[in-house]
């Protein structure tokens, strides 16, 4: 199994290009609202479609289909039409099963970066239109500042600690969400905090934690330039605006990120 596994982080790279850090994912969430965190808010969430409704009883195949999600991660962001994937169904089941392949991999296997990164600019272009509305409304909220970066920070509970620097370690609880409410990363469904350096996030971060105090919280609206641009990472689009919900729980003087579950989905550089 984790050959197979080394196998797809492999494909992945090669269509995605190397990520800045792995990102595994989350574990279930704790019983309960933790006191003191940031709740979570589901409101607007897409609601999922409906599965394959494969018949799933034992636990290889449970394992075996979730080996076809991991898969699936790595080219979510690409948009496949249906037409498209049944294409890229064809090629694993001829390249798994041994079949003869219908184009030679040795001249296409070049290609797939510069189709990758062809694919992303068209993605990324119709997101950050459909990001406008998003990013038009939160700048009118009431309490919202815009600065130059195009940050959008509305403060929902003034802090009374310090305020970090960038070269500072902070400790925080958040919940990321794209545009359309979706949850894609979240500290509290992991149970933990997160604990990072404050200049080894993406700017959006970098910038906003500057301008909270310890024990405050608050809504930081990213516009793609200073989020994950136009390469985007698993479950965010390139050119995705997001929404995340932070509070400063600390400011961790010389701390290194150890109990950060390795991959979070912030980490920019």
């Amino acid at each position: 199994m984790r050959y197979k596994i080394q196998i797809l982080l492999l494909l992945a790279i090669t269509l995605v290009g190397p990520a800045s850090a792995a990102e595994p994912r989350a574990a279930a969430a704790p019983a309960g609202k933790q006191k003191g965190t940031v709740e979570r808010k589901a409101e607007g969430q897409a609601p999922a479609a409906p599965s394959s409704g494969v018949k799933l009883d034992t636990e290889d195949q449970k394992t075996v289909y979730a080996l076809g999600l991991l898969l699936a991660a790595s080219v979510e962001q690409y948009n496949l039409s249906p037409e498209e994937l049944e294409l890229f169904k064809a090629g694993v089941t001829d390249g798994v099963l041994k079949r003869t392949p219908q184009v030679e991999l040795k001249e296409y296997q070049p290609k797939l970066q510069p189709w990758a990164q062809t694919r992303a600019s068209q993605i990324a272009e119709a997101e950050e239109k459909a990001s406008e509305d998003l990013l038009q409304k939160m700048a009118k909220q009431k309490g919202a500042v815009k600065t130059e970066s195009g940050l959008i920070l509305i403060t929902e509970k003034a802090g009374v600690g310090d305020s970090p620097n960038a070269t500072d370690t902070v400790k925080v609880h958040y919940q990321g969400t794209l545009r359309d409410g979706t949850l894609f990363d979240s500290s509290l469904e992991r149970g933990i905090p997160a604990t990072f350096p404050l200049n080894q996030v993406i700017p959006c971060w970098t910038e906003g934690l500057q301008k909270m105090k310890v024990g405050g919280k608050a809504k930081l609206i990213c516009p793609s330039s200073i989020a994950y641009g136009d390469v985007g990472k698993l479950k965010i689009k390139p050119g995705a605006a997001l929404t995340f919900d932070v509070e400063l729980i600390e400011i961790v003087k010389a701390a290194t990120p150890s109990d950060q579950p390795a991959g979070h989905l912030l980490f920019g550089k």
